[in-house]
């Protein structure tokens, strides 16, 4: 007999099985409709494309625990507890719809239970009731012990443990008492069949032994129904939503902004540009609200966080999701205008202002360490962008250094200010041998993008100059605009102009396919990932390579000869646009080999989970908020830690940020930054 076929102060246990679980479904479904009616509030976005990729992409993420294997670390290894759950914890998932839903709700008992089948099933159980308590245990330690950074002291943390493993206790008590009642102790499955044989031998009467396992297999059922409500009304709603969040990832880029029509602003009725509430999100980025666990990796990782700016790309994402279901009843029965609109009276708290601070909104660096660890694929940095975009394009709310910047662009064709702006792009050519397109007979295909800083600084020219002359020793046939390169536009499009990034994006565009371009090498991260990855949207058809993917193949081919000895350790800083937007890291690393008496030091946050030098989002020229300290100085007390003698980098940006954190750390005379193409010259053959 089992717990479904007994009868219970003359209730069938069908009756009271059914009852439990349409009350269950009740409390449930209409929360979960409730939450999906609050998601199709968000704006239309296709990310429906490409099923195939995306379905194996979500079973390759979830299904081994790439998501959170990926972030284990010396000094962290939850990621192995909570794989070890999930995988723990699946095993009962399938059994409650197996042994629960299917053998004891549908009447199937008899054709289930008992066999092989049964046996080998719950041996796999007894193994994984272990792994989860024990994962548990592990859970509990971390979260009320030892107490990492990114853990908060939760209760309902405290309840979803407690629950857990309270589901694990009494599947054993449930198995065990049922197999003692049975004389079933020896065999397997192994724990329970070692429980029960104590039970057995302590003499506890068989009516005791029964009446405790229906009993506890009562209980599991309670506490899964209990589960099943709570889950959609706590932080455990990403149990449900973390897999879909993976499915609907962006595929190909990290930042997915869309074009804005440039005749918008010049139409009677503007659009609403940007986000200034929260209907204005997409309905991906709602989905991202109920996918966070709230785990604190991106908290940790956060430039602006860690250098004790108001940022936080997790309480940014709680806020944002508590102030939906705050508003969101209201905005479900379409506010009181009746337009689907909210009133400021329904609306309550503005998204932008109150819910989310300016001061949030501009802490960003944009440097992606906030999406690189999340284990379910949020997309913390569109948001945050499009917010920049309302506050910009529709109430020219910004610092007063976004300000200059962009005025710099309009009316100089660069972000910069000062004496370094009033000089012509081209003065940098005349110091070495290059074709300029327009001043040459000859102009090939290949074009070199030098880019605003690699022009105009004085520190950054020294890095162009030598970077076209390791082109020129390798036979690289090569043009570049000179004067008549402009700002690819990227400062401007990461501080919320959006418009004037498409200005400059489609000028550009034009500018390449008048001169027949083909092919463009960059040095600068931030144009490669413009150039690379948004240039496209707007019709660019050519090939973007950065001048370290270059090199690479360029010493492969033996066209690029590193001779002479560099006695130097190196470490070198991961440009984030480079390695962490574009996955290009290794061949910095392999050109670095490659130099002869070079030793090399891997720094501790490298590769994609390189840490931001603080110039990205355009505050190369934003003018950084006081927080405990400067992102750069930050990065700096972690490159003086390797002990290096020279500090490498690939990009403009990050090599004046470090040059000015050796300023201010004192350390000028044991340590040098330079930029990669300086230390490559320098192992070159000069002829």
């Amino acid at each position: 007999m089992s717990p479904v076929s007994a009868t219970y102060l003359g209730i069938p246990g069908y009756v009271i099985f059914w009852v439990m679980f349409l009350v269950t479904m009740g409390l449930f479904l209409p929360r979960a409709y409730f939450l999906y009616r609050l998601m199709c509030l968000g704006k239309q976005e296709n990310r429906f494309d490409r099923i195939g990729e995306r379905f194996k992409n979500m079973l390759f993420v979830v299904i081994p625990q790439w998501c959170t294997l990926k972030s284990v670390t010396s000094k962290d290894l939850a990621g192995i507890g909570h794989a070890l759950l999930f995988w723990g914890f699946s095993c009962f998932l399938v059994s409650y719809i197996v042994l629960i839903g299917i053998s004891e709700g549908l009447g199937l008992h008899s054709y289930i239970r008992g066999g092989a089948f049964e046996t080998g099933f719950l041996t796999v159980l007894d193994i994984a009731g272990i792994i989860v308590m024990l994962s548990m245990i592990w859970a509990a330690i971390r979260r009320y012990i030892v107490r990492p950074p990114r853990l908060e002291i939760s209760l309902e943390a405290g309840f979803i443990m407690f629950m857990v493993f309270s589901l694990m206790v009494l599947h054993f008590c449930t198995e065990s008492f049922g197999m003692a009642a049975l004389g079933e102790t020896h065999g397997l499955p192994p724990i329970s069949s070692a429980i029960a044989s104590y039970l057995v031998n302590a003499g506890v009467p068989k009516d005791t032994l029964m009446n405790v396992s229906y009993g506890a297999w009562w209980l599991h059922y309670a506490f899964i129904l209990v589960f099943t409500i709570y889950i959609p009304r706590s932080k455990h709603l990403h149990v449900l939503a973390s897999a879909p969040n993976v499915f609907f990832k962006s595929l190909d880029r990290k930042v997915v902004l869309e074009p804005i029509p440039l005749e918008a602003l010049e139409s009677e009725e503007p659009p609403e540009l940007g986000v200034s509430k929260i209907q204005d999100l997409k309905w991906k980025d709602i989905l991202d609200l109920y996918a966070c666990a709230k785990c604190g990796r991106c908290h940790v990782s956060c430039p602006a966080q860690v250098s004790g700016k108001t940022l936080s790309p997790r309480e940014f994402l709680r806020h944002m999701k508590d102030h939906l279901l705050e508003a969101g009843p209201g905005l479900l029965t379409k506010g009181s205008n009746g337009s689907g609109e909210a009133t400021p009276e329904l609306e309550g708290k503005r998204l932008v202002g109150d819910v989310v601070t300016e001061d949030e909104i501009w802490a960003c660096t944009t440097c992606g360490a906030c999406q690189e660890v999340c284990p379910v694929n949020i997309e913390h940095i569109r948001k945050l962008l499009e917010m920049r975009q309302n506050l910009v394009l529709v109430h020219n709310q910004m610092p007063e250094s976004a300000q200059l910047m962009l005025r710099n662009m309009q009316t100089r064709g660069n972000p910069w200010a000062g004496a370094q702006s009033l000089r012509l792009r081209g003065d940098w050519t005349n110091d070495v041998e290059v074709k300029v397109l327009g001043e040459s007979d000859e102009n090939p295909s290949t074009l070199l993008w030098v880019g605003c800083t690699g022009a105009l600084i004085d520190r950054n020219v020294l890095a162009t100059l030598s970077l076209v002359r390791i082109l020129n020793a390798a036979g690289v046939d090569f043009c570049v605009l000179g004067e008549a390169e402009s700002c690819c536009g990227d400062p401007a499009r990461r501080a919320g102009y959006e418009f004037q990034f498409q200005i400059s994006a489609e000028e550009n565009i034009e500018t390449f396919k008048n001169f027949n371009i083909k092919e463009i090498i960059t040095s600068c991260p931030h144009c490669y990932n413009a150039l690379k990855n948004e240039y496209p949207l707007y019709g660019a058809e050519f090939k973007v390579i950065h001048y370290t993917e270059l090199f690479a193949e360029l010493i492969k081919q033996g066209k690029l000869k590193l001779t002479n000895d560099v006695n130097t350790l190196i470490a070198y800083h991961d440009p984030c646009y480079l390695s962490r937007y574009n996955g290009v890291y290794q061949e910095p690393r392999e050109i670095i080999d490659r130099i002869p008496k070079a030793k090399f030091k891997e720094m501790e946050r490298s590769k994609t989970t390189t840490f931001c030098c603080g110039g990205g989002g355009g505050h190369m020229w934003i003018e950084e908020q006081h927080g405990t300290t400067k992102i750069n100085h930050v990065r700096m007390d972690e490159v003086i830690e390797t002990g290096a003698d020279t500090i490498a980098t690939s990009c403009p940006y990050c090599l004046q940020m470090l040059e000015e954190g050796i300023e201010q750390k004192g350390v000028k005379e044991t340590l040098k930054a330079k930029d990669l193409v300086e230390v490559v010259e320098a192992a070159m053959k000069q002829s």
